[in-house]
Parts: structure tokens; C-alpha cells; sequence
């Protein structure tokens, strides 16, 4: 008997490999001959890049890079088992948690140490680029991330534009002559679960700007610095690239990522399930096990179990899903691959007990399941 256990992080207690670990012992505990295949998964967000070093055998790189606000900080990337593929989240170079609340402007924030990690992944040797782009700080349209990368941004004076999406409104030419060559010989392809447009009242500025920071008057100055931006760069370069799904993603760094270096935007779930094969893994399954901290009927809009379950639907698998909580509209999740829901917490509890004992709630929770499986190994 072959069991593939593939869950996403459990947000704030279980990382996916961790969730991995306590479904499979488990499991074992009544199944203890069976063959377990445990593939951390992710959808690009949070938690990405541990899950694809995890399932590849790859390396986690640290390194020092500009931060939101022009400070330096620690961030990571993913150098995967192959040695040519990088994962990087945008986030942690140029995430929202990094900006204390009460410092929150997105006139002021940068994406140039996402340029920064691109660098350092290429100097690794690096041909192809898988970027996250959830939980930004910016809105500056990649603005920041470009110019890490040798774009100058000038103004009428012939002086780069000051960071953040409040500079835009400074420029007047783009100069690419200094362009890191080596963007475009990359493959990058960009996770992206978000459909929203660069500009108008579903763009970036609109939509997310006021998570990070931004009053109305605000959220009308970044749309129209971003309208601007985008003006000059499809006047200069012949990029138009504004209303394309997800061009307003991480503040408009989408659109940034397609105009600039030529990425591809995907969704999220479906360039994780590629890059580790999961079709392959899938094919002489017996039972699949997926989760995540919690499911409801937003799940089945590009989530990770949703994505496992399809894949697993493909060759007639069973899918079980595990999670921390799961609402009434949840049971739309069964007209999409997974037969069925159990969340892991026993009865009434808190939520600091339910994170802090995560790991022994999955563990009991699986060997529960496990039990009642009629065929055994």
C-alpha cells in the first residue's frame, strides 16, 4: 500500500514537512508496513521555498539585502536539489511584516531586495526563478526590484527617482543600459493567485493598499503614479502589460515582473505540483493525505489541497483532508477531489493549545484515520 502525504504549513504551528512527519507516524502506528510519500507542498505563498528544498533535497541561502524602508535585512531564497532552480519569496525581502505598523507607507517602501535575491540567485548559478508574491509591503510596480538589477530610473534632471511608489510620479525615462544581461537567459515563471489589474478600482492600489498603509488620498496618488509608470514603460519598451491577471499583484510588481523580465504568472499551487513532479508521485498511489490550517469555500480557488486532490482525481485516488478548522461552506471542497474533511483538534480548545500541540493533534488524528481503513498493509 502506497500513501502519499502532501499538506501545506499550518499557519503559526506546523510547517508542511513538519505536518508531513506527524501524519506519517500516525499512520504507521496502524499501518506500519505501507510505503509513505511525503511531499511538502505550497501554493507560493508563505512557506514556499522550505517546501520545495524539503521535497528536492535543495539549500536554503541567506543573505544580507536592501528592506522595505531601505534598511538592510536578513532574507533567504531557495537554491533546489537540481542546482539551476531558485525559489524566492518576495516577502522576505519585501514583506509587510517587516515594516512596524505605525511605519506603513507605501509612498515609501521598496521592492529593490527582491532585485537584490534575483542577483544573489543568479550569481549561485541559477537559469530558472520561481518568485512568490504574497505579503508585500510596496506598491512601487517593481520600480525598486529593477533598478537592484542595473535599471536607472530617471527624472526630467537626469537623477534616479527617490524608492516607493511615491518616486513614480518623478519619472521620465527608463535607461536599461545597464540591465543585468544575464534576466534574459532566466526562465521565471511568478506565483500569482490574485486576478486584479495594475490600475482602476480592482488594482493594486485600491485593493491592497490600504493593508499597508495607505488613507484614500494615498490609495488615489500610488494608482496614479502606477498609471504613470506603467505609461512610460509601454511608451519606451512597448510593454503592455497593465490589465493582465495579476499585474496588480504585491503592488503591482506583477505587471513589474511581465514588463521587465519577461516572467510568466501561474498559478501558485500548479507551479509547485510541476516543479516536483507530483503527477509522477501520483500514479501508483493507494491513498492521498492533504491539509492545511484551515478550509473553507475560498479553499477551492487555487489551494493547495485542492490542487493535490485534482492531481490525485486524475488516477482515481482517494483524497482525505486534514486541517486545523473548517467552516459550514467547506463541503463545496467535495465537488473538488477531496472525499473527505477532519480537523485535528479534539474538541473545545484554545487557540494558543491548538497551535502549541499541532504536532500530537495531526499525529492522533492521522492514527484515528488510519484505524479505520479496511485493508491494511
Amino acid at each position: 500500500m502506497k500513501i502519499v502525504i502532501a499538506p501545506d504549513s499550518f499557519k503559526e504551528s506546523l510547517s508542511a514537512y513538519e505536518a508531513c512527519q506527524a501524519i506519517e507516524r500516525g499512520f504507521r502506528e496502524i499501518i506500519p508496513n505501507a510505503v509513505y510519500e511525503k511531499i511538502p507542498m505550497a501554493d507560493g505563498g508563505e512557506g514556499t521555498v522550505q517546501s520545495l528544498v524539503n521535497a528536492t533535497g535543495g539549500t536554503i541561502l541567506e543573505t544580507y539585502v536592501t528592506g522595505p524602508l531601505g534598511e538592510q535585512v536578513l532574507a533567504f531564497y531557495g537554491l533546489l536539489g537540481d542546482g539551476k532552480t531558485a525559489v524566492i519569496e518576495m516577502a522576505a525581502s519585501s514583506g509587510l511584516h517587516l515594516v512596524p505598523m505605525d511605519q506603513r507607507n507605501p509612498l515609501l517602501t521598496t521592492t529593490r531586495g527582491l532585485g537584490e535575491l534575483i542577483s544573489a540567485a543568479l550569481d549561485q548559478g541559477a537559469t530558472s526563478l520561481i518568485i512568490g508574491l504574497g505579503g508585500s509591503a510596496t506598491n512601487d510596480g517593481g520600480a525598486g526590484m529593477i533598478q537592484a538589477l542595473g535599471a536607472r530610473l530617471l527624472d526630467m534632471e537626469g537623477k534616479e527617482i527617490p524608492p516607493g511608489g511615491g518616486g513614480l510620479s518623478h519619472l521620465v525615462t527608463i535607461d536599461l543600459s545597464t540591465f543585468d544581461p544575464r534576466v534574459r537567459d532566466v526562465v521565471i515563471q511568478v506565483a500569482c493567485d490574485v486576478d486584479n489589474p495594475l490600475t482602476g478600482p480592482t488594482g493594486a492600489s485600491a485593493i491592497y493598499g490600504p493593508q499597508k498603509g495607505a488613507t484614500p488620498e494615498l490609495v488615489e496618488q500610488l494608482d496614479k503614479n502606477l498609471n504613470h509608470f506603467a505609461n512610460v514603460y509601454e511608451k519606451q519598451l512597448k510593454k503592455y502589460v497593465r490589465n493582465y491577471p495579476g499585474a496588480g499583484a504585491a503592488g503591482g510588481l506583477g505587471a513589474g515582473l511581465m514588463a521587465f523580465l519577461s516572467a510568466e504568472l501561474k498559478s501558485g499551487v500548479e507551479i509547485v505540483l510541476e516543479t516536483l513532479r507530483f503527477e509522477d508521485q501520483m500514479k501508483d498511489a493507494d491513498l492521498v493525505i492533504t491539509g492545511e490550517g484551515k478550509i473553507d469555500s475560498q479553499t477551492i480557488f487555487g489551494k493547495t489541497p485542492i490542487g493535490v486532490a485534482k492531481t490525485a482525481k486524475k488516477f482515481g485516488i482517494p483524497v482525505i483532508a486534514l486541517c486545523g478548522s473548517y467552516t459550514e461552506d467547506s463541503k463545496i471542497v467535495h465537488n473538488h477531489g477531496i472525499d473527505a474533511l477532519f480537523t485535528i483538534v479534539p474538541g473545545t480548545v484554545t487557540l494558543t493549545d491548538a497551535i502549541k500541540n499541532a504536532a500530537q493533534y495531526m499525529e492522533q488524528t492521522a492514527r484515528n484515520i488510519a484505524a479505520a481503513i479496511p485493508i491494511k498493509c
